[in-house]
């Protein structure tokens, strides 16, 4: 019987602490991050930090949210960023082609988060060494952005 009883003593030990993870938490890997993606989500770490937490299903070009997007661009982000040079930040016309819709969002929207915690963003304060501040935009603004993007992106 006292056999019996260790037995099932050991059995027991292994099996509630093989089975489980007695890692600290800072050691455990969230399945929703990964370590090369600094502690985001594979979406964060793709389309960046802020109010778009999906992605946009882009509808053919709208030529007149590009037209207000332009205006917008012009009032609000031409003091440093030129469509086809570096400025005071980088030249926008071809953002597309190296960000997601999603992405550029995201930094227009949540500039200084993005700055703080985004690698890309990171790297790009890094290198221009004025971080972009916010505008007072609207997601509707930004979507018009968007629009202005993806139409002089178009030109080129």
């Amino acid at each position: 019987m006292k056999n019996f009883a260790i037995f099932i003593l050991l059995t027991s030990f292994l099996y509630f602490n093989c089975g489980s993870d007695n890692r600290p938490d800072s050691e455990k890997k969230d399945h929703n991050t990964s370590h090369d993606n600094h502690g985001l989500s594979d979406f964060e770490f793709e389309n960046g930090i802020g109010p778009i937490k999906q992605k946009i299903d882009l509808p053919p070009l709208n030529k007149a949210m590009a037209k207000d997007g332009e205006k917008i661009f012009s009032e609000k982000c031409a003091s440093c960023h030129k469509l086809d040079e570096r400025y005071v930040g980088p030249a926008q016309r071809d953002v597309l082609k190296r960000r997601t819709p999603e992405y550029v969002m995201n930094m227009i929207l949540n500039p200084e988060e993005m700055g703080k915690v985004h690698p890309e963003a990171k790297k790009m304060l890094a290198e221009y060494l004025t971080p972009m501040p916010f505008q007072n935009v609207t997601v509707e603004d930004a979507q018009k952005l968007l629009e202005y993007f993806r139409l002089v992106g178009e030109d080129k």
